[in-house]
């Protein structure tokens, strides 16, 4: 800063009124008027010495100031957003930064403000929403200019350069660059299982020049892999939406790798990779429940069953066996007859659950329907049996085809046992997802029957006072047995000794004979949020934990330990940052999880590129600059009206902003100089009418 005196204003004050001022301008133009009309000599003169009394009579001042530059402020933008770790931008960006402040250090006329454009997330690049905020803080006549180091990808363009100085766009990159991407243009979040979804989406190659017609449209080939099954190989013509069917085999996540060649040249691979996850969920639950007689925990299977919207549920009850006869009219027994051939043999493969509640070989089912139940299960159907009383004796289905599938068969003598009892959980029922957490700080309500079982196999979840089991599941070929060995869970529905859990259990009981991923008993389970990999391991078996071995979209491999959270499951985490499908194993499953891009913005297009900037730099004064492989160009300060960029050098305006610090007024016309020039003109006109 420094002192400078400048003529700032010439300043009027008047000897006379200005109504007198303007009275007296009339009558001398009136005798000028008169003069002239006479052409009378010396009237030249005397206009000069109407207009120099007037003049003086106005009082002009001249306003001297006296003034404190100020220097120009010019603000130095880095992008430091994802895209610009493509490359050797950062290192570009870096160089120009420290060239540009030494080069501000040299004029000792201008201050230079340097910010950063962080990373903004799933927002892109917020270049002008950083400038804005910096300018709140710039007096807007002091602003010399703006010098962006970017890529040029930013993704809050403003209309119009608003902001009066010079944009200058220096672009980490040597020119305009190439890209391929894959473009997701609609991917489901879920699927029905045993359905195929549609899957669209497109590869773009960006920054290629194409003609407009072209002989052959060019192709690419896209690569699916799919939780680690064998890849599968689409070809897929550029710039085209392209629509995939993909199968959705099993309930819970499937991970998809989607991967398209290289284009010759391009700036990186990162967007030739995309991760889709679409979870697979069953469709409405079909579930046929039989009841061999009427009984009081028939209604408590039918309400909770009926409560749960996504079942659809067909129930008979076998109200009357074939043997008895009590002359009751068919009419008044039965709304319709029991369907069996439809049920048990042409339309069984329908149904995903079979329930069967106290029910009893009786000759309601030939043995060609009841083995038709057996095969069902072998062949990945699920079946629930609720026993009581009727499995004892000749009657049992114990003794009919279906025994080849249950967990366990009831003996001769001493099966049924009758007294109060409170039913427990098995130290693998404690560790099972089945029935893990549902045994509170109390005990359960009593039960008063239970079935002693003999030659049971399978998993015992729950057990009675003796030991005995009470909840037996069993895998069978392809499908899965469940069996309560009671038929006294209803007291439970109504609070009976305090009651029990029994919707929650019969719901994970249902949803474990259906094959839900999260009940399974041994499983590996990963997901990544927010940028962490969380890893599940749920194990029946205790002991130590294993690590598992975690590997990275870029194949980087490294160790997770686990911490056990409660008997059977155990968890750990890990930051997990990149992009891509992350891979972990604990030596015997493995599970996939998808990581979506932190910023998909910022992958939509990785090219440095000077169209969406060089407009706006244009517009306000400035220009573009590619900083590979001359660097920063030379920065010098220009004139507002004159040019502020050339091929190797970038101006900073001058704003000649100041502040007055002084004020100070002189006569324009002093009465030393007004009275002799005025007594001279009147003189001169007088000499000038007396010849």
């Amino acid at each position: 800063m420094h002192m400078e005196q400048a003529i700032a204003a010439i300043r009027f004050d008047p000897a006379l009124p200005w109504q007198a001022l303007a009275a007296l301008a009339v009558l001398c133009a009136t005798v000028l008027g008169v003069a002239i009309w006479r052409r009378a000599p010396g009237t030249v003169l005397r206009g000069f010495a109407f207009v120099l009394l007037l003049a003086w009579l106005t009082g002009p001042r001249l306003v001297e100031e006296t003034r404190q530059t100020l220097p120009d402020i010019g603000l130095l933008v880095i992008d430091q957003s994802a895209s610009m770790a493509v490359g050797n931008r950062a290192q570009l960006a870096e160089a120009a930064r420290a060239k540009i402040e030494g080069g501000a250090r040299g004029l000792h006329d201008m201050e230079l403000r340097t910010i950063t454009v962080p990373e903004a997330g799933n927002e892109g690049t917020r270049l002008f929403a950083a400038i804005d905020r910096a300018l709140a803080d710039i007096p807007r006549g002091r602003l010399a200019g703006i010098v962006a180091v970017t890529d040029g990808q930013v993704h809050d363009l403003p209309a119009t350069a608003a902001w009066g100085a010079p944009l200058h766009v220096l672009i980490a990159a040597k020119g305009e660059e190439t890209d391929r991407r894959i473009r997701i243009i609609e991917a489901p979040g879920y699927g029905i299982v045993g359905k195929s979804v549609q899957l669209k989406l497109a590869v773009d190659d960006l920054g290629v020049e194409r003609p407009l017609l072209p002989l052959r449209p060019a192709a690419v080939k896209l690569t699916i892999r799919r939780d680690g099954e064998a890849e599968r190989v689409e070809t897929l013509q550029v710039g085209r939406e392209t629509t995939l069917d993909i199968p959705i085999p099993r309930a819970g996540p499937t991970v998809l790798d989607l991967n398209a060649e290289p284009l010759p040249g391009e700036v990186s691979l990162a967007n030739n990779r995309a991760v889709v996850s679409i979870n697979g969920v069953r469709d409405r639950l079909r579930v046929l429940l039989v009841s061999g007689e009427p009984h009081p925990g028939e209604r408590t299977w039918r309400r909770l069953l009926k409560s749960d919207p996504s079942v659809d549920l067909i129930h008979f009850t076998i109200l009357r066996p074939p043997e008895k006869d009590d002359m009751t009219p068919l009419k008044e027994l039965a709304l319709i007859a029991f369907p069996v051939r439809e049920l048990f043999m042409l339309k069984i493969n329908e149904f995903d659950l079979i329930i069967l509640d106290r029910f009893q070989n009786r000759g309601t089912l030939p043995p060609l329907y009841i083995r038709n139940i057996a095969d069902f299960v072998r062949q990945g159907g699920a079946l629930l049996m609720s026993v009581g009383p009727e499995f004892v004796g000749e009657t049992s289905l114990g003794h009919t085809p279906l025994a080849g599938v249950l967990p366990a068969l009831a003996p001769e003598d001493g099966a049924l046992v009758e007294g109060a009892f409170r039913p427990a959980l098995t130290v693998l029922g404690e560790r099972h997802p089945v029935t893990a957490g549902l045994m509170g700080p109390q005990a359960w309500g009593e039960w008063y029957r239970r079935i002693v079982p003999s030659d049971a196999h399978g998993d015992a979840l729950m057990q009675g006072p003796d030991g005995a089991p009470l909840l037996l599941l069993d895998r069978v070929g392809e499908g899965r047995v469940a069996m309560l060995l009671s038929d006294q869970m209803w007291l439970w529905s109504r609070g009976h000794e305090g009651g029990g859990p029994q919707a929650e259990l019969l719901r994970r009981i249902a949803h474990w004979l259906m094959k839900e991923p999260d009940l399974e008993e041994t499983a590996l389970t990963a997901a990544v949020d927010r940028g962490r990999l969380t890893v599940e391991r749920r194990s029946t078996e205790a002991g130590s934990l294993p690590k598992v071995g975690v590997i990275a979209p870029d194949g980087a491999r490294s160790e997770l330990a686990l911490t056990e959270q409660r008997p059977g499951r155990a968890t750990g985490s890990m930051a997990a940052t990149a992009p891509g499908v992350w891979q972990v194993s604990d030596g015997v499953r493995t599970a996939y999880a998808a990581a979506g891009a932190a910023n998909p913005l910022e992958l939509a297009d990785l090219r440095a590129t000077a169209s969406k900037l060089d407009s706006l730099a244009r517009d306000s004064g400035g220009g573009i600059h590619w900083l590979d492989p001359r660097g920063a160009p030379e920065m010098r300060r220009s004139e507002p009206e004159r040019d502020a960029s050339g091929s190797a050098w970038i101006g900073m305006q001058r704003r000649h902003d100041h502040l007055v610090t002084g004020i100070s007024a002189a006569p324009l016309l002093p009465p030393w100089l007004a009275l002799p020039l005025l007594l001279g003109l009147v003189v001169a006109a007088w000499r000038r009418e007396s010849r």
